[in-house]
């Protein structure tokens, strides 16, 4: 029976993706506990400004009683005899309804009595005649009685009353209300002079989001235990000539409202979401052009009139996903609108199904996934995986359906992040024990001695001759120098023309000693000439095949770092790569000296098949770029001390790019020299520099 073995790095693959799991459930219940619609919000308000319901046609429109009508008429609330004059030219104009969005619970203060109370210095005659008027609120009503009226309530948190009056409620219910529907146990109505001839009655109740935001009617409710339609679908049912509404229930709460034909989905608790249209660019309809009969009053023939407050001081200001500051007979005007159209926003039944296997699927696609990809690729994932979800969101919405996004993309998120972080953990471990494995091999190899003598007659043999080297090309001046050590060998650069347009310099160090790293040396310029020749199009794909060929039939396990420049003689454009080598120096035309690290890959033949990442910049006219080796970071002292980065961007500093580019060779190699005082070099000391010319 054979038993399965598990490796250091599957072990640690499945830690990874467990602790990716962990990440998601706790996200989930973080979701679960705090999150909610809260989180949803944001995203279906922005749905809504993308996307609101066409302004036109209108079947519905708001006469304001605002600043203009408020200066001319007076403060309100008005006298009922304005309110009833108001009532009948709406009439006599012909509308479909009328709805008065406003509470009438106090007797008219203008009312004859309350008037003679008030003037008691009037004589007797004439306070007998004006007790002879009628009353306002018995004419109002009348006005309201022949008029097809429907007039708001409101419901009241408080304790129902033991003897409560009876308030007509027009609308017929085919089945009770569900429990979970929201419940006021005293109604807020006007005097029953006026309540009690409305055509229909509805509740002006609509409370906003804890953000302040109003994105709900109540479409029905139960007020002082009797249940009540919200004030817009009263306005709805009237105007759609029905007289009886089916409640759906859902479980152990309320699904919808069917109003004839019309399915009106809702919450639990009787709320409809309102689905807010554009706003008109017509000018708004005053209650004046009412009252004086001007040209705009045309607009009421055949349509749901609305009568709002917008006045200073009387209107009931609110916020809207798609306005700041708006009134509440908007959301009436846009709540019967959608009702009537039967456009309305749900959140179906298999919403909650539907959002957890998608959350299940991008947590597995996460987890299964991410420890595959490399570079940007989980950041292209991620960006997809967002455009999909969201994108999906959106074309459910533009179809009447709340699809949450934001859920399974936040728990999917909890485990690509805890696994990213984990990732980039052992990745860093990794590089820091393979920089270590290579410390270590660079001190076995300071350490053994060998034959030096031919592996340096080689090296020296298929160099670029140093005199040569000025004459490379017209648009770079360049340089180069090798100081060999008597007991380390390998370091190597090379110059290489592409094209006419293109060059390519790079700086290597094979690790090893004596013949062999010589030998390794002489096999790695030649690879890498062949290799940056034939593929030198793709810098990356290049330096991914030089490693694979010289980690072919390496026997001996040798490796060499390198660092490769690709310049565009043209554009001054310079692609790099780094395998594991020293990282070089950009001086620039101003003086300014920089230490690059490019991102590129361990040495050449250490790890097959690895993809590495090339990076580019820019060259400016006058910039010079400096590669040294190690051998001049970590050039000794006689007391142990390294020479080091810090002195190296002295050198650059100093030499500033004043001077040819053979002076900077020249001058670390003589400032090398000069902190080693004379002691034995430790290793190849090896610097090219080009200066960018055009």
């Amino acid at each position: 029976m054979m038993g399965l073995s598990l490796t250091p790095e599957s072990i640690a693959a499945r830690r990874i993706r467990l602790f990716g799991l962990v990440g998601a459930l706790a996200m989930a219940g973080f979701l679960n506990l705090f999150g909610g619609e809260r989180i949803s919000r944001p995203v279906f308000d922005q749905w809504q400004r993308l996307s609101p319901r066409p302004a036109e046609p209108m079947q519905v429109e708001i006469v304001w009683i605002d600043d203009a009508s408020i200066r001319t008429i007076g403060p309100w609330p008005w006298p009922r005899y304005i309110m009833a004059k108001l009532v009948a030219k709406l009439e006599e104009d012909q509308p479909r309804l009328i709805g008065l969005d406003m509470l009438f619970p106090e007797a008219d203060r203008n009312s004859p009595d309350a008037f003679v109370r008030l003037y008691p210095e009037l004589s007797a005659p004439a306070t007998a005649e004006i007790r002879t008027m009628p009353s306002m609120d018995r004419l109002f009503g009348q006005v309201v009685g022949q008029a097809p009226v429907v007039l708001g309530r409101a419901g009241l948190d408080a304790n129902p009353l033991r003897d409560p009056p009876v308030l007509a409620v027009e609308a017929q219910f085919a089945t009770p209300l569900p429990k979970t529907v929201k419940s006021w146990g005293q109604a807020l109505a006007s005097i029953p002079a006026i309540d009690d001839v409305g055509l229909g009655h509805g509740l002006l109740n609509g409370d906003p989001d804890p953000d302040a935001v109003v994105r709900y009617v109540p479409l029905v409710g139960i007020v002082a235990g009797q249940a009540t339609p919200g004030f817009a679908l009263e306005l709805a049912r009237i105007a759609s000539h029905i007289d009886t509404l089916e409640p759906v229930a859902s479980g152990n709460g309320l699904a919808g409202i069917r109003l004839g034909r019309t399915w009106l989905p809702t919450l639990s608790d009787g709320r409809m979401r309102v689905p807010y249209r554009a706003r008109t660019i017509r000018p708004a309809l005053s209650a004046l052009d009412i009252l004086y009969d001007l040209p705009p009053s045309a607009r009421v023939k055949d349509k749901i009139i609305i009568v709002g407050l917008s006045g200073a001081g009387t209107a009931d200001v609110i916020s809207t996903p798609l306005a700041e500051k708006t009134y509440g007979a908007v959301v009436h005007a846009d709540a019967v609108e959608a009702m009537l159209e039967g456009r309305t926003l749900s959140r179906p039944d298999w919403a909650w199904p539907f959002e957890g296997l998608l959350t299940i699927m991008l947590v597995v696609i996460a987890i299964r996934l991410l420890p595959l990809l490399r570079g940007g690729g989980p950041a292209l994932v991620a960006f997809g995986v967002l455009a999909l979800v969201f994108g999906g969101s959106w074309a459910a919405f533009t179809q009447g359906l709340l699809l949450d996004p934001v859920g399974p993309v936040l728990t999917a998120g909890a485990t690509g992040m805890t696994m990213m972080i984990l990732l980039f953990a052992k990745a860093r471990r990794d590089r820091i024990m393979l920089t270590a494995s290579l410390h270590e091999q660079r001190l076995a190899a300071a350490r053994a001695a060998g034959e030096l003598s031919a592996a340096r007659e080689i090296q020296l043999g298929m160099l670029p001759r140093r005199a040569a080297l000025s004459g490379f090309d017209p648009a770079v001046e360049l340089d180069a120098l090798i100081e060999p050590a008597r007991s380390i060998g390998g370091d190597f650069y090379d110059a290489i023309r592409l094209d006419e347009n293109r060059v390519c310099f790079l700086v290597g160090d094979v690790t090893g000693k004596g013949v062999a790293a010589a030998l390794f040396m002489a096999l790695s310029k030649a690879l890498a000439k062949s290799v940056l020749l034939r593929d030198g199009d793709d810098l990356a794909a290049a330096v991914a095949r030089l490693n694979d060929e010289i980690a072919r039939d390496n026997s001996e396990d040798m490796f060499v770092t390198m660092l490769i420049g690709l310049l565009d003689t043209r554009t001054g454009r310079l692609e790099l790569c780094n395998a594991g080598h020293e990282n070089p120096w950009l001086v620039t035309a101003a003086g300014e000296v920089r230490h690059l690290r490019p991102e590129g890959g361990p040495p050449l033949s250490v790890a097959p098949g690895f993809p590495y990442e090339v990076e580019s910049l820019v060259m400016a006219k006058g910039d010079a770029f400096v590669i040294v080796s190690d051998g001049i970071t970590e050039a000794q002292s006689p007391s142990g001390g390294f020479f080091g980065s810090a002195r190296i961007a002295d050198v650059l500093k100093g030499w500033a790019g004043k001077q040819s580019v053979a002076d900077a060779s020249n001058a670390l190699l003589r400032e090398v020299r000069i902190f080693e005082e004379g002691s034995e070099a430790t290793d190849d000391l090896t610097a090219l520099v080009f200066r960018y010319l055009t």
